[in-house]
């Protein structure tokens, strides 16, 4: 019976396990943009990496037709609607607003500044699931979020004194931006994935990130092309988008399940914060770690007491 009692347990936390595994590929994710923008166009390097997570999802959706694999299976991508594809097309465009903000953002801030202002996501989540989806917040969690906001404010200074001037940054300003647009995006996710099947959505997700970014790269990339930072290829670029493709099935199997919470997978899934600081820290040796470390850690712990609040 206590056997049976931790298998429940196991599959009732399933989602928890699965926002983890997604937080790591995530991490990995944002090191792998950070490699690929370093003295690089932006905007054709987002688009190829959408291309190279739109080969391997086409290989789903024809082995899905040919009926290799199976209709049970978990990999399998079934037809859609014409009103679910119409759900995914705002999907993306909202998504993709995101990442054109953070992009261009990652490309011109240090990695120790772009972390912590990522990791407040969750806190606007948490508020929007509140609002829209009747999530409460205890007490404990109000305190999580005002400690957020605290370290947040005192990070900011830092910057300030530093040279890094947050009211005239506008790259600050854009990561603000995309981290709002994220948050949008992931209560989107909570009302999407309870209604359709999980592979379809990350499929035609995919191809219609690709689609969107062509007049993009046509409008604001190409014309301008000379006059702005030239793009090379890397070896990093593809794994920007297997390493996200990865992590966005897990993140979306995870809230597909009927027990989850979007408010604490999207705190879990910025847990991914850890993994870029360390890597700016460590490999890119960016300046004043300790102190930019003692606010993050102010900030997570925020983070935590939002968690624990539950």
């Amino acid at each position: 019976m206590s056997l049976l009692l931790q298998r429940y347990e196991i599959i009732k936390d399933m989602w928890l396990i699965l926002a983890i595994a997604s937080a790591i590929f995530l991490g990995f994710y944002d090191i792998f943009k950070k490699i690929s923008l370093q003295e690089n166009a932006v905007l054709p390097i987002l688009f190829l990496s959408t291309v190279a997570g739109s080969m391997i999802m086409l290989g789903f959706v024809l082995l899905s037709e040919w009926h290799i694999i199976p209709a049970d299976s978990m990999a399998f991508v079934p037809h859609l609607s014409m009103e679910e594809h119409l759900r995914i097309i705002l999907k993306t465009i909202i998504v993709l607003s995101s990442w054109i903000c953070t992009y261009f953002a990652l490309k011109h801030l240090p990695l120790t500044v772009f972390a912590p202002i990522r990791s407040t996501g969750p806190l606007w989540t948490t508020i929007g699931a509140f609002i829209f989806f009747s999530e409460r917040l205890s007490p404990l969690q109000f305190i999580g979020g005002g400690i957020i906001f605290v370290f947040f404010y005192l990070f900011s200074t830092e910057g300030k004194l530093k040279g890094f001037s947050v009211q005239i940054n506008r790259y600050f300003w854009l990561m603000i931006l995309g981290t709002l647009l994220g948050s949008v995006s992931a209560l989107y996710d909570r009302f999407l994935l309870r209604q359709m099947n999980v592979m379809a959505v990350e499929a035609y997700f995919t191809f219609y990130q690709t689609l969107l970014l062509i007049p993009v790269l046509g409008l604001l990339w190409y014309p301008r092309r000379e006059k702005s930072t030239p793009f090379q290829w890397r070896w990093a670029i593809p794994f920007i988008g297997v390493f996200l493709l990865i992590g966005d099935y897990l993140y979306f199997y995870s809230i597909s399940l009927p027990e989850s919470l979007i408010s604490i997978i999207s705190l879990v899934r910025r847990s991914n914060v850890l993994i870029v600081f360390l890597f700016g820290a460590l490999i890119f040796k960016e300046e004043n770690v300790k102190k930019k470390a003692f606010y993050l850690m102010g900030i997570l712990a925020g983070l935590v007491l939002l968690v624990l609040g539950r």
